[in-house]
């Protein structure tokens, strides 16, 4: 998703924790829907690390000044301070979020594709040739190889 090359917008209904966080920080346009919803990357207060590629799509999707409280506390949002966080672009009312996402296709269905993806591309090689550098260590760290 991070990497797409068409516009990728996400319409989030409700809770977005642990993956459902990374879903929307691996998402061009995330618009969430306002009410007592928990959004957020909660894996150090379930005793988990963050890892690398988490911690990376944060940092280049997350407000600096949020960056530590989201990743290394833990920190949860509602909806509004989420949007001020980084996890969402906007809040709506839940009766005008498919409204408003689909607005938002539209409007980025229209630009080129190949400008967009490349685009996309050249802003984001950076965080995935760091992703894609530590993976596999990532990956056997988590699953308990190493």
């Amino acid at each position: 998703m991070y990497l797409h090359p068409q516009p990728v917008v996400v319409a989030c209904t409700g809770h977005a924790l642990a993956a459902g966080a990374l879903l929307l920080l691996a998402s061009d346009t995330r618009i969430g829907t306002a009410g007592a919803f928990k959004i957020g990357l909660n894996e150090v207060a379930i005793q988990l690390p963050l890892p690398v590629f988490a911690t990376e799509l944060a940092r280049d999707r997350l407000s600096k000044r949020h960056f530590t409280s989201a990743t290394l506390q833990a920190r949860i949002y509602e909806p509004h301070a989420a949007c001020d966080a980084g996890y969402l672009d906007r809040v709506v009312a839940a009766d005008e979020l498919q409204r408003a996402a689909l607005e938002e296709a539209r409007r980025l269905g229209v630009f080129s594709q190949a400008a967009y993806a490349a685009t996309k591309q050249r802003g984001r090689a950076a965080t995935v040739e760091r992703i894609r550098a530590t993976l596999h260590d990532d990956v056997a760290t988590l699953v308990g190889l190493r």
